[in-house]
């Protein structure tokens, strides 16, 4: 038995299934459409400054990593909260402020120390004392 909710508007998926008779064998919502876009810019982009060229090979590579990253994104998008949610969210978790984990201290100096050229001599007695186990 199947639950239907009570608002229609929920239930409309703005999907594109392509051109009549000749549909995709896929379902993609608009947004998905959109963002694997721009991932795919984005990858490509990527992929220049890193050095690798422009071919065959890397544009399909480029592909497969749009597909699976469109997929992964699209898994937490949904009615209540949308695309741009999920990217201003990213945006502020990377952006806000963190707890201090360095410790910044200052100039460690060494003038207040002194240094004597010799090391200071204990009297006689003081060893003979020491070798009896009596400090």
């Amino acid at each position: 038995m199947r639950v239907r909710t009570d608002d229609e508007i929920y239930r409309i998926d703005q999907v594109w299934l392509g051109p009549p008779r000749a549909t995709f064998p896929w379902r993609a919502t608009y947004a998905s459409y959109l963002t694997g876009f721009l991932i795919f810019i984005a990858v490509l982009f990527v992929q220049r400054r890193v050095g690798i060229h422009f071919d065959i090979l890397p544009t399909a590579w480029a592909l497969v990593i749009t597909v699976a990253l469109t997929r992964l994104i699209s898994r937490k998008v949904n009615y209540e909260k949308g695309v741009v949610h999920l990217f201003e969210h990213f945006w502020f978790e990377v952006t806000g402020p963190r707890q201090r984990t360095v410790h910044r201290g200052g100039a460690v100096r060494n003038g207040h120390v002194r240094v004597r050229r010799e090391l200071p001599r204990r009297p006689r007695a003081d060893y003979r004392r020491d070798r009896r186990g009596g400090r």
